[in-house]
């Protein structure tokens, strides 16, 4: 089978040359989809001219900043490949556990798989509010949704690219992955989790999700589940 990468970035400057040129040495990565959301900071020219470098990839650019769901939401109308995988443009995440997270849909076990920062025991994955507020995301979750996550807003979610394009999604923030798992849920759909690496940054290093993405993702997996 065949990769996508979708990308959403914005204003992530000092991390995307790097990510991008990471993601370009995993041999299983055809397609590489990014779309910058608006961005400030250079990120934007910086990538007008990657696709001259590298014919795996493509770069759709938003106007003004619309949030990293409709940004995923754009680059998956760009997917091509069997599978889709999404990417954040920082260095948290790394590609080289790709392989390892689309390995159960390769094997036919599933069509959804999210990489768990929780069950990887090399991770300095600290309890702070972000991690707490993700084991509350995560339980609701579960309670929901039949699930058994242990990490349900990590980045790392691959899914078969059909499946993903079928599911009727609105959001355009954060609330993106809430969105995926209820409606990946309510098609019945199970969801594997493999233990993935994860590198944590600051706030003051750039990370942009708050206190409040976290509440509109519990009211997200609530309102979807009644709907």
């Amino acid at each position: 089978m065949s990769l996508s990468v979708l990308i959403p970035a914005y204003n992530e400057r000092a991390t995307i040359e790097e990510l991008l040129r990471t993601v370009l040495t995993e041999r299983i990565v055809t397609q590489v989809v990014i779309v910058d959301d608006g961005s400030t900071d250079g990120t934007r020219e910086f990538l007008e001219d990657v696709t001259e470098t590298d014919d795996r990839v493509q770069v759709i650019l938003h106007a003004h900043n619309l949030g990293k769901g409709a940004a995923i939401r754009t680059a998956l109308q760009h997917a091509t490949e069997d599978i889709s995988i999404i990417q954040d443009a920082d260095l948290e995440y790394s590609p080289s556990d790709y392989a390892a997270v689309i390995q159960p849909i390769l094997n036919g076990r599933c069509r959804v798989v999210y990489g768990s920062r929780v069950l990887c025991r090399d991770n300095e994955y600290p309890i702070d509010s972000f991690r707490v507020g993700s084991f509350v995301v995560t339980q609701l979750a579960n309670l929901l949704y039949g699930c058994r996550l242990t990490d349900e807003p990590t980045c790392y979610k691959a899914f078969e690219t059909a499946l993903l394009k079928s599911l009727p999604l609105k959001a355009t923030g954060f609330e993106l992955c809430p969105d995926l798992t209820a409606w990946v849920r309510k098609q019945g759909e199970p969801i594997i989790e493999v233990p993935i690496h994860y590198t944590k940054r600051t706030v003051a290093e750039g990370k942009k999700i708050r206190w409040q993405d976290g509440v509109i993702a519990l009211w997200t997996l609530l309102r979807l589940r009644f709907q």
